[in-house]
């Protein structure tokens, strides 16, 4: 039998938040370690542990943390809400508090735990110019000129969000790709579909730039409850039911909160010969 306290190599985590699934790598004290060929080697879910997202701890002069994100297919990601959670759930044990901030490419932000034990991260506030998302050319992005009258918002990473009579009939696995390469998103979009289900409350299927169909978005999330907002069709606090489970979003006045379960799945280490892959 193999003796597995001979292994060697680096640890992490997985994790998850609404089904919205991760691997966390810890690298403060020693240095980022994490390469576009690594994060994809680990990203398949044949060859490697199989993650949407990945996301690497840093030390920080700033805050009590910064994260890095990465897509499976090897990309940066300029945000993850649900990673974010998770993290600062991490974070917040390891330090025996209730609330952490950090930065990530969004800037600093802060993080919570509520009395219900769900872990909620200020998002900041949402971008809204066509520069800022961006978008190829100078359009209005809360009516977009594209088949379907979607919006455009950034929360760090572009989305494309169309609301529709049932998200369900969506096909998601054609129309996400079709809309995460088109012209209009030079950087590539994440791609929503949300039906109103109540005055407060979304059904919301998700494609994710660099990652494809996921069970939940948290930037995703934020991103469509503050188009339905702006477009009348909710207030600023919804809840989104996603195929993995419920997230809240709150948009408020110092920025869009994003509130959720977390889970802690597994602890593992990367053998060397895949982190020869990096």
């Amino acid at each position: 039998m193999m003796d597995m306290g001979t292994l060697t190599g680096l640890g992490f985590l997985k994790m998850h938040g609404a089904g919205n699934d991760f691997v966390v790598i810890d690298s403060r004290g020693r240095g980022a370690v994490t390469t576009p060929a690594l994060a994809r080697a680990l990203g398949d879910r044949n060859r490697g542990v199989g993650f949407d997202q990945l996301a690497e701890i840093r030390d920080s002069g700033e805050a009590d943390f910064e994260l890095d994100f990465w897509n499976s297919d090897g990309s940066r990601a300029g945000a993850c809400g649900n990673a974010t959670r998770c993290v600062c759930d991490l974070v917040m044990r390891g330090l025996g508090r209730d609330a952490v901030s950090l930065v990530t490419a969004r800037g600093r932000l802060h993080a919570v735990r509520g009395a219900d034990g769900l872990v909620s991260v200020n998002m900041g506030a949402p971008q809204r110019l066509w520069s800022e998302i961006p978008l190829a050319e100078a359009v209005d992005p809360a009516h977009l000129p594209l088949a379907g009258d979607p919006a455009a918002v950034g929360m760090g990473n572009p989305h494309c969000i169309f609301f529709v009579p049932d998200a369900e009939a969506v096909d998601l696995a054609a129309r996400g790709p079709e809309i995460e390469h088109h012209p209009l998103f030079p950087q590539r979009t994440n791609v929503e579909f949300a039906s109103l289900v109540a005055p407060d409350r979304l059904r919301l299927r998700v494609w994710e730039r660099g990652a494809g169909i996921t069970l939940a978005c948290g930037s995703g999330a934020c991103a469509t409850a503050v188009a339905a907002a702006e477009r009348g069709l909710t207030g600023r606090r919804v809840t989104l039911e996603m195929d993995g489970g419920r997230l809240e979003v709150d948009w408020r006045k110092d920025g869009v909160w994003l509130s959720g379960p977390v889970a802690t799945v597994f602890e593992g280490r990367l053998s060397p010969a895949m982190m020869a892959q990096a």
